[in-house]
């Protein structure tokens, strides 16, 4: 049975290795592509530092799954009386382990958890492979944002 795990600035390695692992899976990378020493360093500061809750899944010594909640704090409204947000992220099962129930489980833990923050909402931006499972986990379309990206 797989390990399902809230991690700590014990797990920065296994943090570390899963992140980067998931980046080079999504954005269709060379195995041995060498990450930029800015977002390494800046991966692993957030990890350590950030406002987030990661759930990691081990199989004996070896991540297999992860998932992270980050959460941000904007002006109180009639809508999001608390001004907590959560932003679900890195979602990522290494396709060995896929169609097991993992993802979802991970994703309600940290659901769960957003909620008993006192997060009003949960945004997330999706792929077209997790779609289907944010889908039947209540995510619809939100048709009020914009972003202005750098």
């Amino acid at each position: 049975m797989f390990e399902y795990r809230i991690a700590t600035s014990d797990d920065i390695e296994l943090l570390m290795e899963s992140r980067l692992e998931m980046l080079k899976v999504v954005n269709n990378l060379d195995p041995n592509y060498q990450f930029d020493e800015e977002l390494v360093n800046c991966s692993r500061d957030y990890f350590l530092n950030g406002d987030h809750t990661t759930v990691l899944v081990v199989d004996g010594e070896k991540v297999i799954a992860c998932a992270s909640m980050s959460y941000m704090w904007i002006m109180p409204t009639f809508s999001h009386p608390t001004g907590k947000r959560a932003h679900l992220m890195n979602v990522y099962t290494n396709k060995d382990y896929r169609r097991k129930g993992i993802a979802r489980k991970m994703v309600n833990m940290l659901i769960e958890e957003a909620w008993n923050k006192g997060a009003t909402e949960i945004s997330l931006d999706a792929t077209s492979l997790g779609r289907p499972l944010y889908e039947s986990l209540g995510f619809g379309n939100n048709t009020e944002g914009m972003n202005l990206s750098r």
